[in-house]
């Protein structure tokens, strides 16, 4: 008896540039252009990806992620909208520079009701060194994007045959091929030759996104890093620039200096949003320990890094969010 044809699942492929789409200048110098090969042109370079799925291609831009910026943002967000409500879609695959990759796919996560599978993936060496990686990385992205179990699951990334959740994704390494690691809570899947296995079942339940910001550029939040002998000039400079937010990359578990801490606490009296997160690597940070965050009305950032966190409060800005405890609500959901 004939056995049914099933057909090709259909995957959008989504591209940004990146070193998955750079080509090297010899096959062992580390030396390359990100982002110059045309997203057609990628497609068409890993013949494996026909065998797996009907593709479609769109460019969104061409870009080293170092220039991510929030217009790119949106884009990324009405192209999947768009996708969303394409009955014939299986899944979104986003190709992507690594340096920003997981600041992509939090934002994505955080302002993107999904149900279709929504992988970033990229690459730590580019086509024409020895041992290029993006192929490989792009074949199992869309070996993902074209798994049942995949559906209802938070934005992904795909590197180096593990899955990755958005909120939990960090780049750990400048130049190893296994360079995304999660250190607060794992992976949640891997890519074993053919085979697409999670360690944990999909979510159920329905989850309360955020709207995406209306318009770039996004509320001005700003970064500031914690060391020694740190006074609180750039606090203050941020300030008179007009931030209305800071994230505080602080030492330990998001501590900082007496002299900064006092510039923080003047920008919290104006209204500045003032979150503090950790150049740490890994932990949670806890209110109320060494700072009273509430006698402050600090919020502190949970397990997000401080990348992550400047992203969500932006897009808690953008939607009028302003109250430390609502913003302090918000970050300690975890997933």
């Amino acid at each position: 008896m004939q056995q049914p044809i099933h057909e090709k699942a259909t995957v959008l492929i989504l591209t940004t540039g990146g070193t998955i789409a750079g080509q090297a200048q010899d096959h062992k110098s580390l030396g390359y252009h990100a982002g110059q090969t045309s997203g057609e042109a990628l497609i068409a370079s890993v013949p494996a990806l026909k065998d797996l799925a009907n593709i479609q291609v769109e460019a969104v831009s061409q870009i080293g992620s170092q220039d991510m910026s929030d217009a790119i943002l949106l884009d990324l967000v009405h192209h999947i909208q768009k996708a969303e409500t394409n009955p014939k879609l299986a899944g979104i695959v986003i190709t992507h520079g690594t340096d920003t990759m997981e600041e992509t796919a939090f934002f994505l996560n955080e302002v993107l009701p999904h149900h279709k599978p929504i992988i970033l993936v990229g690459a730590m060496r580019p086509a024409g060194y020895a041992s290029a990686d993006g192929n490989a990385n792009l074949i199992d992205a869309v070996k993902v994007a074209t798994s049942p179990l995949a559906k209802n699951r938070p934005v992904m990334i795909v590197m180096n045959d593990t899955i990755f959740s958005a909120r939990s994704a960090q780049k750990m390494n400048t130049t190893n091929l296994e360079a995304f690691q999660a250190p607060n809570a794992g992976s949640i899947g891997i890519v074993n030759n053919e085979h697409v296995r999670f360690y944990l079942p999909s979510f159920s339940q329905e989850t309360e996104y955020l709207s995406p910001p209306s318009q770039a550029p996004f509320p001005r939040v700003d970064i500031i890093y914690s060391h020694v002998q740190m006074d609180g000039d750039l606090i203050e400079d941020a300030v008179k620039r007009g931030t209305k937010g800071i994230i505080l990359a602080g030492v330990g578990d998001g501590n900082t200096s007496a002299a900064a801490l006092k510039a923080l606490q003047n920008a919290a009296n104006k209204g500045v949003v003032i979150v503090r997160s950790t150049r740490v690597g890994s932990g949670f940070v806890n209110r109320n320990v060494e700072i009273n965050d509430d006698q402050n009305h600090f919020v502190v950032s949970e397990d997000l890094n401080p990348q992550k966190s400047r992203l969500l409060l932006q897009i808690l800005l953008a939607n009028h969010i302003t109250t430390p405890s609502q913003i302090q609500t918000i970050f300690s959901k975890l997933y």
